[in-house]
């Protein structure tokens, strides 16, 4: 089968693929984690975008283990009084179902009416563990955008915002107007993120990357990942790397296909050396804008 043959066509397919992984991990007999809610979410859609996209070995391992990553970092943050989890971006995220959540939690998800209209039709019948809003909302709407955050900091004492996936999709200028729109809100307390080395930045520049990705292209390209965010009021506070984490989970990754190719070295050797190619981080918000 092709693996090139299909392409990504807009973000719900991104969302749709994301989630389609989670839906493998799920059947597996040593998950990591269980996702019922995922196949009710993607269908037979989501598994042909799983098994014909290029990569897609690599891409499921590493949905699995930031998943695992950010289910923890965001139990932990709860555990320190967060009362308010903001998902921007949320895609077909299931956290709010599938996740020991505390039932006065509130948790607001965030993304393009498609994927809202999605989600509500297809968990219809599902009961979430928390205080679940769906809110209808373009993020490059910045006016809207903003009057929102100002609605929830109202309301809310500490709050967690969760972009997952949503970041590398949004241009620099895009990404520095959102983390100092965030930094506004001094109750906005903490911000969990991806991180992208610059061995990643490159490769996602590359010719086939970026015709496979060419409706719902990469726009995040940093000089500094970390000083990028800290100069926008957001600092470093802890980050976990998909390649340490699954050695800690026991699920080793497959080798990326373009370094088996152009690389001579041995499989051990190239996992040791991409430990830290991707992972995710919580920023804390700094007190100001550097």
């Amino acid at each position: 089968m092709n693996k090139l043959n299909i392409e990504i066509n807009d973000v719900t397919d991104t969302a749709i693929w994301v989630a389609s992984y989670r839906a493998e991990e799920t059947e597996r007999k040593d998950a990591l984690f269980h996702d019922p809610y995922a196949h009710l979410l993607v269908g037979s859609t989501g598994t042909l975008l799983a098994t014909r996209t290029q990569g897609s070995r690599y891409t499921a391992w590493s949905v699995v283990i930031r998943t695992c990553i950010i289910d923890k970092f965001i139990l932990d943050l709860i555990a320190k009084n967060i009362d308010t989890v903001v998902n921007l971006g949320a895609g077909l995220d299931t956290r709010p179902y599938r996740l020991d959540l505390p039932k006065n939690l509130r948790w607001i998800e965030v993304d393009f009416p498609k994927i809202i209209d999605l989600k509500e039709e297809k968990l219809k019948d599902e009961i979430p563990k928390c205080q679940l809003e769906r809110i209808k909302l373009d993020l490059s709407k910045t006016i809207e955008r903003d009057k929102f955050f100002a609605k929830i900091s109202s309301v809310s004492n500490n709050v967690l915002i969760l972009t997952e996936g949503v970041v590398p999709y949004l241009s620099n200028e895009d990404v520095k107007d959102l983390a100092e729109s965030l930094h506004q809100y001094e109750n906005f307390r903490y911000w969990v993120t991806e991180y992208y080395s610059p061995e990643i930045l490159e490769f996602l520049r590359t010719p086939k990357r970026i015709q496979q990705m060419r409706n719902a292209p990469f726009l995040f390209y940093p000089d500094s990942w970390f000083k990028f965010f800290k100069n926008a009021g957001w600092s470093e506070a802890d980050t976990k790397y998909l390649g340490e984490e699954s050695e800690k989970l026991g699920r080793t990754p497959p080798t990326p296909g373009r370094l088996k190719n152009e690389n001579q070295q041995s499989s051990e050797s190239i996992a040791n050396s991409t430990k830290k190619y991707l992972g995710y981080s919580i920023f804390n918000r700094s007190r100001e804008l550097s």
